[in-house]
């Protein structure tokens, strides 16, 4: 297999990287905190600075236990007067279980849209364009679509049907996400099918992601990772907010522990050998140091390449381990982005 060489399965890969290709979520975990004191609590217990947060902007946040390890991760939309929480819908029940819980006399209402929010989110470089083309089509106004910045959403209507689009990246691009409901997302996807946009594979997503480098909550990322040892650091975490659930934990690594942490999350390119399954171990000489999270065929590399988890010691670039065993696949670490 040749490097581009793009396997079949691998639809919609070149066209993410080069033009546009949509996902279709359907559900996707969405929760609103609307009321007077909506920010106020969310900039109690999230990782990011929410209250600093303009209407109208978007960021990517964390919530954490006491213990500095992670509950879920979400992208936060700021609105007037509360924000939309957008995360992985298999743990949406639980957190607002959990948010309800933390709440003492708060003035807010706290609300799971996700069995009733679909989502649709085209990735690449000509995303807006091509979202834009669609909604006309559609026969709504896609002027503010057209005109979005990064990590922004606006609000429009397709139908009778409220829509929000955000922008953001997931796979290393540009991308925009639309949130309703699931005829208008159907909707969407045939119009955008219609017009030669390539629906991207889950095999290819994956690809992206991991050369991006971006680690997936529930997968390469769970309720024992300390955001430090993800590398989420730097978009997740405020080092400048008040206090937050956590906060006291980051700040000891952080300050004491100058940033050092046991294990750490890698990119791996792999030679030879397919990509191994999650869970595998890497070993360095005859001791296991890591484990693989996640793992794809790169047709930008015409290789293996993996997300795992190593011990501190392994984890600098150009380190060679193996995979599996210790006379396993070569595979040299490399800090995302591995392409």
């Amino acid at each position: 297999m040749t490097a581009g060489t793009e396997r079949p399965e691998m639809e919609g890969y070149e066209q993410a990287r080069t033009a546009a290709a949509y996902e279709i979520h359907a559900p996707r975990g969405v929760l609103t905190v609307e009321g007077p004191d909506a920010i106020g609590f969310l900039q109690g217990i999230l990782t990011n600075d929410i209250a600093g947060l303009p209407a109208g902007r978007v960021c990517y946040s964390a919530w954490l236990t006491p213990q500095g390890r992670m509950q879920t991760d979400m992208y936060v939309l700021r609105g007037p007067d509360g924000a939309w929480l957008d995360l992985e819908p298999a743990y949406a029940p639980d957190v607002a279980k959990r948010l309800d819980l933390s709440l003492f006399n708060e003035q807010l209402t706290l609300t799971d849209r996700t069995s009733a929010t679909h989502a649709i989110t085209i990735h690449g470089p000509d995303a807006l364009d091509t979202a834009a083309r669609a909604i006309e089509k559609q026969g709504a106004d896609a002027s503010q679509v057209r005109a979005m910045e990064p990590f922004a959403y606006v609000s429009v209507t397709i139908g009778a049907s409220p829509v929000v689009a955000y922008t953001a990246s997931w796979l290393g691009m540009g991308a925009l996400r639309l949130l309703s409901d699931a005829g208008t997302v159907d909707g969407l996807a045939g119009t955008l099918a219609a017009q030669g946009v390539s629906r991207l594979s889950s095999t290819a997503a994956k690809a992206l992601r991991i050369e991006a480098g971006t680690p997936l909550f529930g997968v390469d990322m769970t309720t024992d990772t300390i955001p430090l040892e993800a590398g989420i650091e730097s978009r997740a975490i405020s080092m400048t907010k008040g206090c937050y659930v956590g906060q006291e934990v980051i700040v000891r690594i952080l300050h004491r522990g100058h940033g050092r942490v046991v294990r750490r999350l890698v990119g791996l390119v792999i030679d030879p050998g397919d990509p191994p399954l999650a869970g595998t171990p890497i070993f360095s000489a005859s001791q296991e140091v890591g484990v693989v999270t996640s793992a794809a065929w790169s047709p930008a590399l015409g290789q293996a390449i993996a997300l795992g988890y190593v011990h501190r010691d392994s984890g600098e670039p150009g380190t060679h381990v193996r995979i599996g065993s210790a006379d396993g696949p070569n595979a040299r670490v490399q800090h995302p982005p591995l392409v």
